[in-house]
This record gives C-alpha cells, sequence and structure tokens, in this order.
C-alpha cells in the first residue's frame, strides 16, 4: 500500500473520529430575550493562501454584557468540506443561537446575507475540485500571487440587507428548503478549535461589544483566525443600521436552558388558546363544564330531606327533648312538678350578687 493511501486513510479516520466527539456541539445554542444588531459592513481581507476558506463574521453572545462581534476570517477547511454559518433565529419567544458547522455541503443558515459567497442560500464563493479548492474571484479577494486555483463567475445579489436573525418582528422570512434540510441530516463537524479560539479572543476585547462600539466593531475581519493585528485587521465601514441599546441587562435577557418552555416568561409568548379559569359564584345556575350544578331546588329538596331525618332521629329519643335546659346532670326520672323548683332556688343567689357590682 502507497503512502498516499494510507495518509488519506488516517486523515479520514481522524475525520470521523472529531466528529462523532464534537457532533453533540453542534446542537447546542443560546437563547435570549433581545435580537442582535445589524451586521456591519466591511470588506473582505485578501485570502492568505491556498485551502483557505471564507467564515463570514457573527455577533456571540456574552452572559455579562451582551453581544459582542466575532470578526470574519479566512480558516484552513477540512478536506473536501465546506463551512455552514451559524445564525439566530427567533423561536419559542427567544433569539436563539444555531451554531455553524463543517460538511460536504452547505446548509441552511437562516437566510443571513453575510456577504463573500454567502447571499443568504448556499456558498457561491468556491468548490472543492478533487483535493484543491477553487475561488470564484467575482465574489471574494483572492490575488492570482497567493492562489492560482481560481475562476470567475458572476453571482447576482439580490439580497442587500443587513438583518443579522431569522424570523420575529424585523427577521429574515425565510424557511430551509427540502435541499437544506436533507443537507442539515449529513454528517458534520463542529468548529475547528482555531475557530472557537478566534470567538474566545474576541470576547475579550471590550471593543467588540455592541454596547462599547454601536453596531460598528473597530476589527469586522481578520486575514486568520486570532491575528488581530494592523496588517490583518480591517475595521467595519459603517453598522448595519441604528443600534438601539437593549431596555434589559444581559442577565435578564439570558434564557436559561431549564426554564425554555416553561410558563409565559417574560412575556414573550404568545397566550393564544389559553383561557383562564374563574370559579362560578354561589347561588348561580348549572354550567357547562359541570361547576356548580347544585340549583336552588336541590338545595331545597336537601333541606327537606334533612329536617325530616332530624324529626326522626328526635322522635327515637324523646327523654333528650324534655331534659331541662340549665340541669347539671341528667335524671333518672322525670322531676315532681312543684311551684319553684330546687334548681331555680340555688340559683337565684348569684344573680343578686350580680345586681350589687
Amino acid at each position: 500500500m502507497s503512502r498516499s493511501i494510507i495518509h488519506w486513510v488516517m486523515l479520514g479516520a481522524v475525520l470521523v473520529a472529531f466528529s462523532v466527539a464534537s457532533f453533540g456541539q453542534i446542537a447546542v445554542g443560546i437563547s435570549v430575550r433581545v435580537g442582535p444588531p445589524a451586521l456591519p459592513v466591511y470588506a473582505q481581507p485578501i485570502c492568505p493562501g491556498p485551502g483557505y476558506i471564507w467564515t463570514p463574521g457573527y455577533w456571540a453572545w456574552n452572559d455579562d454584557d451582551g453581544y459582542y462581534w466575532v470578526p470574519g476570517t479566512w480558516v484552513v477547511a477540512p478536506l473536501g468540506m465546506l463551512w455552514t454559518p451559524g445564525y439566530w433565529g427567533w423561536g419559542g419567544g427567544f433569539y436563539v443561537w444555531h451554531a455553524g458547522y463543517w460538511g460536504p455541503h452547505v446548509g441552511f443558515y437562516g437566510g443571513i446575507n453575510y456577504g463573500f459567497g454567502y447571499g443568504g442560500v448556499g456558498f457561491v464563493g468556491g468548490e472543492w475540485r478533487g483535493g484543491a479548492f477553487y475561488y470564484n474571484r467575482s465574489v471574494t479577494n483572492v490575488s492570482v500571487t497567493n492562489v492560482t486555483h481560481v475562476y470567475n463567475r458572476t453571482v447576482v445579489v439580490n439580497n442587500r440587507s443587513t438583518t443579522s436573525f431569522n424570523g420575529g418582528t424585523g427577521g429574515v422570512q425565510v424557511r430551509p428548503t427540502r435541499q437544506e434540510e436533507a443537507y442539515g441530516r449529513e454528517h458534520h463537524t463542529a468548529a475547528l478549535a482555531s475557530q472557537t479560539e478566534h470567538e474566545h479572543a474576541a470576547g475579550q476585547n471590550r471593543q467588540n461589544f455592541a454596547s462599547e462600539n454601536h453596531g460598528r466593531p473597530a476589527v469586522a475581519a481578520t486575514a486568520k483566525p486570532g491575528d488581530f493585528g494592523r496588517r490583518s485587521a480591517v475595521p467595519a465601514r459603517s453598522a448595519g443600521g441604528e443600534y438601539h441599546a437593549p431596555a434589559m441587562s444581559p442577565k435578564e435577557a439570558r434564557v436559561n436552558p431549564g426554564n425554555r418552555g416553561k410558563g409565559n416568561v417574560g412575556n414573550n409568548r404568545s397566550n393564544d388558546g389559553f383561557r383562564s379559569f374563574t370559579p362560578p359564584a354561589k347561588g348561580t345556575a348549572t354550567t357547562k363544564n359541570g361547576w356548580n350544578n347544585r340549583n336552588d331546588s336541590n338545595r331545597a329538596q336537601e333541606n327537606t330531606n334533612t329536617r325530616g331525618n332530624q324529626n326522626r332521629y328526635n322522635q327515637s329519643r324523646p327523654q333528650m327533648q324534655n331534659r331541662p335546659a340549665q340541669q347539671s346532670r341528667p335524671a333518672q326520672r322525670p322531676a315532681p312538678q312543684r311551684p319553684n323548683p330546687a334548681p331555680h332556688r340555688q340559683a337565684a343567689p348569684p344573680m343578686q350578687h350580680g345586681k350589687g357590682f
């Protein structure tokens, strides 16, 4: 077996192992109650060399300080794979982050126009031909001095929007096609280590936070991941839209994973189909749901039956009806009739003392 074959087999095994280990991270998202700012307007730095694929910038989230800009950058791509950018999507009353991934095809990324080949559907900035990546110079900044595998294919871009999220009020109203859904079910790998380190480094710079730059970051793109030097960094030309500071703090806006889907959190969920329950008032007529179905005639019948039962009970015990009210202990037989019963003579003195006060 030749060395080249062994090399490709080992590379394939590494990619498969990496994919299995990292696939669970792809679906992990962040949910917040405030939407991200518009995408800033910036130029693409020149491609540093062959094998690099452009990964557009995006707004990431920090629980302490809110949204911050992760500059777009050129990344050495896994062989034969393309990058599907992540995107913010409105759903269930929250803005949820759908992480990007590597795969054989570009799947759904919310219809967001990230530019430079990512116009909202697919990717037209280049393609794999065998073991080499060819760049479309019509939409990417590639120099033939650094890269020889190039071509020119005119691309008509109709979407000039800088909206950074899908769905909801003001978002991009696009749903995935059947083909994009099929691409989404393919074997994928999560972001490379260089990409996650690039995002982490961006979060360490206060100038990248929207609260500081108001949607116009000082570093909008870099030539390589983590390279924020002057020669590599490209500033934003302008903000993609008017910046509006959130009305709530980042900690208030953050939705914990355990709270999603529980109740009407933050009044963001719809109450369609919900009707509150009000207990019926006493004495009202029978309701449709069966509550308070004991009407006045039923209660009158119950009172009559109750009195009849009580009379029968009293008749069975006549001595209880003839018992003196003030007699302290039961008598064995009825007391004789006397003008002044003894119990009343004994009770008279205390009443005389009472009048003396």
